[in-house]
């Protein structure tokens, strides 16, 4: 399964991932290259910009689906 298939599952089971995330769990250190190649396929992917001690970062969901802890 290449990472783009990962992230794919991942996100469809109703989780967002981080870019640290995608790191730990499936190696992959561009999280946005991947994300784009699954916008291009036409999946609704959403950014969310989080926030904490003056950093910030990016994490993406499916729109519309709530995501699960």
């Amino acid at each position: 399964m290449t990472q783009t298939e990962m992230i794919r599952a991942h996100l469809q089971s109703g989780r967002d991932l981080s870019p640290i995330d995608a790191l730990n769990h499936y190696g992959c250190f561009r999280l946005a290259a991947r994300i784009k190649e699954l916008r291009n396929q036409g999946l609704p992917i959403e950014t969310l910009t989080e926030q904490r001690d003056g950093k910030a970062w990016a994490k993406y969901r499916l729109v519309g689906q709530m995501v699960l802890l």
